[in-house]
């Protein structure tokens, strides 16, 4: 995969496209794809040429089925981005989910790749590697909606011949910016690798990969994105000094979230077991 190869085949759907990530990933998506259209509920405030804009709301079938008219391939990153209550991860992260897949089917959409998150598996402890093969052990609601929609891709993947592939994304940024964030960082020219892979390998049929860059302390094992072809170009490592004179002047760090892979998420309504 050349850096800036433009493909001219492809008219693809980018959910969540107002959003942090899509921001960071717009750029990169532009240069590679002859078409993007863009989808939110609120309009980004520019588009490129090769941009264009429907509005649709992932809850309103209708509207997403109308989106996805013509498309040939979905990048899924929207929805509810943290912990909610369960109606509102429900409405946007589950029956959302179900909307446009059971649309992209309909419209016949080839390829779909789904930005899950490391959250499915964010109540293993961080003395642990875990690869795809792993228990799932969400650490919130967000995170249940998350293996929700992994089980749902992978249902349209082995019933009806999509190509999907799932991301279980760490924290995109341009870099890390604390401890944790040296174990789960990915680089948005990594990440946009591994969309890249999903919307144009052969190998690719109903696969999990782990959204990481090269980095030394990763909790994942990413065998599976390895054998995809994935050779990411970042590491955390080289932001490591200026990560420890940061981490030097913050305060008390709360134990269950330095316990668990999934930080936070994990610690919010913890109950310690008894016995």
């Amino acid at each position: 995969m050349e850096k800036g190869e433009r493909q001219v085949i492809r008219q693809i759907l980018l959910t969540g496209a107002s959003g942090r990530v899509a921001g960071m990933l717009r750029p990169l998506l532009c240069a590679r794809y002859e078409k993007l259209i863009l989808t939110d509920r609120i309009q980004p405030e520019s588009l490129e040429n090769n941009e264009e804009f429907r509005a649709a709301d992932l809850a309103d079938a209708q509207s997403v089925l109308d989106v996805c008219r013509g498309v040939d391939s979905i990048i899924h990153l929207g929805g509810q981005s943290n912990e909610a209550d369960w109606e509102t991860v429900k409405q946007i992260n589950i029956d959302g989910m179900y909307n446009l897949l059971d649309a992209a089917h309909r419209n016949d959409v080839d390829r779909f790749v789904f930005a899950s998150t490391n959250h499915v598996v964010g109540m293993v402890e961080r003395s642990k590697t875990v690869g795809i093969d792993a228990r799932v052990r969400p650490d919130s609601r967000y995170g249940v909606s998350k293996v929700f929609g992994e089980a749902l891709a992978s249902f349209y993947a082995d019933k009806y011949a999509m190509r999907v592939l799932s991301i279980r994304i760490g924290h995109v940024n341009w870099q890390p910016s604390d401890m944790r964030q040296l174990s789960i960082w990915v680089h948005p020219e990594d990440l946009m690798q591994l969309i890249a892979i999903g919307l144009e390998s052969d190998a690719v049929r109903n696969e999990v990969v782990y959204g990481v860059s090269d980095n030394a302390r990763s909790f994942w094992d990413n065998a599976e994105a390895t054998r995809l072809g994935y050779l990411p170009q970042h590491t955390a490592e080289d932001h490591l000094e200026a990560i420890l004179a940061l981490e030097s002047k913050r305060g008390h760090r709360d134990s269950v979230s330095e316990r668990f892979q999934g930080g936070d998420f994990a610690a919010a309504e913890y109950t310690d077991p008894k016995d």
